[in-house]
């Protein structure tokens, strides 16, 4: 049975005192509460259901007025024909003052449905939608006709309007699916925001120019051309145009006392407002001062475009100083990450609600929102707008007549068990109809150095476990502060550490000290491998991170065999503080360290604190044959193409036989970002590759033996002073 996780409702969130006594004197403030840390949508001043979506918490408006159809469903009312023939305001003008009365009411109405939103009964329950949604179904003409009511395409207006609603926030960054109707619903949020707007500009950005003019010229224009004529203001040139859209009187004038005889509409200020769409570029509507940005296909900006760029640039058209001015509404699905699809999963990550900087702003100024697939997928959806989610036992009829008769989880498995022979066009399924996050970000196969299809099994299998408790965040320390006494383990949601295994009590902390020098006493149950660094800071602010990984190895002890239980991968504020995270995990798992020594503070961290005996020297050499340094300090090469290729093919050999789909069920291999760094892998280019590095060096620790050198036998000969006879023919003779 499936459990969707995309949105819950929080019933305690506000204390019931407070939200009745502001109800009472409807004191609710449309904008971000600071005090119960929501965002309210409603502008009535009351509000009802808090929803949280993707950890935002949207605080919806106090249903009344709901509307009850036929069907008991959403259903578009028809546009009364006596109005359909009238075109402008200004042939409005014309009509007798008795017609006129007869659709005041009907048009005030439609206005403060735009301006509030709207409630209606879908199968029974009283079900919200925002104003913009509202206009989007009501009066938007898009390819199939009139869109179709879907419970997925409501929650993204929720959220979009606490977008809006909230001054911390630029907008939104939405990771979508295919065929979900962003385009059309960020084309229509267009027109109906700037049909209200003096003085401003709205722009329109896509992958190409092309693709942007596409959607302005099929999509922004004709849902203009198609208002009804009090929200439609006088455009200034062709009815459709091709590269701008111009208003000029202004729709927010046409409320009931606007449209009276008594307003001369002649002498109406104008707009002044347009739409229009510019090239692909990273400069693209730099310097001007924009609305809204509609930014669609974000997650296909290949070379020489960069998403990263551009918004950094197009961000600042939507501010004036600190006081956001204007909104983005970015939506995509994601290329393979070599193209455009890295820069957009950056500017996504950069978007979590849960991570702000003091001004309460994310890193990007976006909201990131991610539906996975089976919210929106066509023929999948009932006649009520809700996805099926589960194969139905009672018949369930979709939006066109038809029968569905198979869940949409059981198809998009089917879809997947058919591609499993076929990476490339797996990982392009899997961007097109995510499910998850890391489906949409899935990359290509081509180039990998490693079994990707096995990768990506054990990804899959570990996001179905991601609200389990098998991988723990946290932080260790020294007891009480104090230096080499023991360490603790702190689960802490900020720390550095994951970790999936704790030693028992006995095996924590087992230090050997012989001649003065500590040893780890715990060499039999793992090791340890480190990717370190030397500088604390750079000058771009950037370089590579630490990284860190420990694996245990087959022991009489109770541990687990073959299994990566900690991965550390950071750069915190100083070097010092990485060194002392490394030596802290080594001494609370009692177990050695195998680092690269190109970069050798860390193991001269090691020594100067009296643990050169947790530094393993490099495997493949023996003693004698060790330089100065390496016996000083131990540590590996980085250099040596042997090494490369030992360390490649130790990943690889762990790959094949403990990630996946094993004899035994799945891999015991939790760690996502380091399986995502094997797949991204290149031998020639390994600086990038941190928790590869790291990774593969724990997996050498452990196997230490493979490496070592076998001692090559000499033959020497040796006179005794025995002479040697030629005993052939009758008489034996001295050889000389």
């Amino acid at each position: 049975m499936y459990k969707q996780s995309l949105y819950k409702i929080l019933p305690n969130h506000v204390k019931a005192k407070i939200l009745n006594r502001n109800n009472k004197f409807k004191k609710w403030k449309y904008g971000y509460d600071e005090d119960h840390d929501m965002v309210v949508i409603s502008k009535t001043g009351e509000i009802g259901e808090i929803y949280e979506i993707q950890n935002l918490v949207i605080a919806l408006p106090k249903a009344t007025d709901v509307v009850k159809s036929e069907g008991n469903k959403w259903e578009a009312a028809e546009y009364p024909k006596e109005l359909k023939n009238i075109k402008t305001v200004f042939d409005w003008k014309n009509y007798s003052e008795q017609f006129k009365e007869k659709w005041y009411d009907y048009i005030e109405e439609e206005f403060q449905r735009r301006e509030k939103g709207y409630w209606f009964f879908n199968k029974d329950k009283p079900t919200y939608i925002t104003g913009t949604q509202y206009m989007y179904l009501q009066w938007s003409k898009i390819d199939i006709g009139k869109p179709d009511f879907r419970e997925s395409n409501r929650l993204f207006y929720l959220f979009w309007e606490a977008c809006k609603a909230d001054k911390r926030c630029y907008g939104m960054s939405y990771l979508k699916n295919r065929r979900s109707g962003f385009s059309f619903m960020a084309s229509g949020e267009a027109v109906n925001m700037a049909t209200i707007s003096s003085d401003s500009r709205f722009g329109i950005l896509s992958k190409s120019g092309a693709d942007a003019k596409k959607m302005f010229t099929d999509k922004v224009v004709p849902i203009s051309v198609n208002y009804p004529f009090f929200f439609k203001p006088i455009q200034d040139g062709m009815d459709r145009p091709k590269t701008e859209l111009a208003y000029r009187v202004p729709a927010s004038k046409l409320t009931r006392r606007g449209l009276d005889s008594k307003t001369q509409i002649e002498t109406l200020t104008g707009l002044d407002t347009t739409i229009d769409w510019k090239n692909t570029g990273d400069n693209a509507y730099d310097g001007e001062k924009l609305k809204l940005l509609v930014h669609d296909e974000s997650g296909k900006w290949e070379r020489p475009n960069n998403i990263l760029n551009n918004w950094r640039v197009t961000k600042t058209t939507l501010r004036l100083g600190s006081r956001i001015i204007g909104k983005c509404m970015m939506g995509s699905t994601s290329n393979a990450l070599d193209k455009g699809g890295e820069n957009f999963k950056k500017l996504y990550h950069g978007s979590d609600v849960t991570k702000r900087n003091r001004n309460g702003q994310t890193s990007s100024g976006l909201y990131s929102l991610f539906i996975p697939m089976e919210w929106n997928y066509e023929g999948y959806i009932d006649s009520y707008g809700f996805p099926v989610f589960d194969t139905p036992k009672k018949e369930v009829i979709d939006v066109f007549g038809d029968k569905i008769t198979l869940g949409v989880v059981e198809f998009w498995k089917n879809e997947v068990e058919g591609l499993k022979d076929d990476q490339d066009g797996l990982n392009e399924f899997y961007r097109q109809f995510p499910r998850t996050e890391e489906h949409a970000f899935r990359d290509e196969a081509k180039e990998s150095l490693f079994n990707l299809a096995k990768i990506y099994e054990q990804i899959d299998y570990n996001v179905d476990l991601r609200n389990t408790s098998i991988v723990t965040t946290g932080s260790f320390q020294w007891h009480d502060g104090k230096l080499d006494s023991h360490v603790i383990f702190i689960p802490n949601k900020d720390g550095r550490f994951k970790i999936s295994w704790v030693p028992p009590v006995n095996l924590q902390n087992r230090v050997i000290v012989r001649n003065g020098s500590k040893y780890p006493a715990n060499e039999h149950c793992g090791a340890f491998g480190c990717d370190s660094y030397d500088i604390s800071g750079t000058v771009d602010g950037r370089g590579s991170n630490g990284a860190l990984h420990g694996l245990t190895k087959f022991s009489m002890e109770d541990v687990p065999p073959n299994q990566f239980f900690l991965e550390y991968i950071a750069r915190p504020q100083t070097a010092e503080i990485f060194f002392e995270d490394v030596l802290m995990a080594c001494v609370f798992y009692g177990m050695p360290l195998l680092c690269e020594n190109n970069k050798p503070r860390l193991l001269y961290h090691f020594k100067r604190r009296g643990y050169r005996g947790f530094s393993m020297n490099r495997p493949d050499k023996v003693w004698n044959k060790l330089s100065i340094t390496e016996k000083d300090i131990g540590g590996i090469p980085n250099s040596s193409e042997d090494i490369k290729q030992a360390h490649a093919s130790a990943i690889e050999t762990y790959i094949n036989t403990s990630i996946g789909k094993t004899d035994d069920g799945y891999g015991n291999m939790y760690f996502q970002r380091t399986l995502e760094d094997w797949a991204k892998f290149n031998i020639n280019n390994r600086t990038k590759h941190d928790a590869s590095i790291s990774s593969g060096l724990a997996l050498m620790a452990c196997n230490k033996n493979r490496y070592i050198p076998l001692a090559k036998r000499e033959y020497k000969s040796i006179n005794l002073g025995i002479k040697k006879y030629d005993n052939k023919g009758a008489s034996s003779k001295i050889i000389q």
